[in-house]
């Protein structure tokens, strides 16, 4: 199977608004739309291909900044590596001049977009949070275990996966409707860990643990009371490419380091995550020994961030 290697960039308008280029009739994919790039020829450093591929289908003259991220994605007949980098400004005005049209949107209207399967999780990473909490068992005290919650949600993260293994039910029903009540008040998307009941209830998102993926019926059962939001913990290829056909919005992927969780068992490593990502254009997170100083190595392998407890957790 053949490789690619290819550019893109995101380029912003004085208002904001990000630049998509339509492909044209007689290409792969003709008709969607992505962000405008192309191939890495030999002997090429991508910001160089970059800087050249804007200004043949542009007319621009580009300063290429900072890496937002690699997409590694495999298509039926090639495997395709995407590497993002933000356009810190360029000179000239945008003209499709191969004959492509070109949409200046809002950011948040990115997903309006059909694209193809290695655009997609870029959009994610404009968008969506790159650090996803999940809780530990509240141990003895509700009290400390919300106070810990709050400095999270003070410190910046606006995705939490609520879990608390080993803990009475109605103990953490309880509990849990304090969190998501914390969440919703710092604009932080709430998910609840295996349990539909108590996330439709507390109008949570659900976050499906792996051995739900493949449950009998689950695509019906989420078709009839869908969550607000609905994620996955994947740990294969078929987890993930399951996980995508119920429609989850996001999965979690690993783990990629060892674990004091998984003790004695090896993490996958990046090369596996990025091998296992690349079957599904989902946005995946990376968990498994991984801290915020994780997020630049997490994201050159194609993940939308880092998911933890520990790295996240204060204290």
């Amino acid at each position: 199977m053949k490789q690619i290697h290819v550019v893109a960039g995101v380029i912003r308008d004085a208002l904001g608004r990000i630049l998509l280029a339509r492909r044209t009739e007689g290409r792969d994919l003709a008709g969607l739309w992505e962000f405008p790039g192309g191939k890495v020829e030999s002997g090429e450093s991508p910001d160089a291909a970059l800087a050249r591929e804007l200004h043949e289908e542009l007319g621009i003259q580009a300063r290429v900044g900072a890496p937002l991220m690699r997409v590694p994605q495999q298509y039926p007949d090639k495997r395709l590596v995407l590497d993002v980098r933000i356009i810190d400004g360029y000179s000239g005005t945008p003209k499709g001049l191969d004959g492509q049209a070109l949409a200046w949107t809002p950011a948040h209207k990115l997903g309006d977009y059909p694209m193809p399967p290695a655009d997609r999780p870029v959009v994610a990473a404009l968008l969506q949070p790159d650090q996803y909490l999940v809780t530990p068992a509240p141990g003895d005290s509700n009290a400390t275990w919300l106070t810990a919650l709050e400095q999270a949600l003070a410190g910046g993260v606006r995705r939490v996966q609520m879990r608390a293994p080993g803990t009475d039910p109605l103990r953490w029903a309880q509990l849990a409707e304090r969190a998501a009540a914390r969440c919703r008040d710092a604009g932080a998307d709430a998910l609840i860990n295996g349990d539909a009941g108590l996330a439709a209830k507390l109008g949570c998102g659900l976050q499906l643990r792996a051995s739900q993926l493949a449950m009998p019926r689950m695509a019906e059962v989420l078709q009839r009371d869908r969550p607000s939001l609905l994620a996955a913990s994947c740990h294969t290829a078929d987890d993930l490419q399951r996980a995508q056909a119920l429609g989850c919005d996001f999965a979690v992927l690993g783990h990629v380091h060892a674990t004091r969780s998984h003790e004695g068992v090896p993490g996958i490593g990046w090369a596996e995550f990025a091998r296992l990502r690349e079957v599904v254009s989902l946005p995946v997170y990376a968990i498994g020994g991984l801290g915020p100083g994780d997020l630049a190595v997490a994201r050159h392998h194609g993940a939308q961030g880092i998911a933890a407890i520990r790295g996240l957790w204060p204290g």
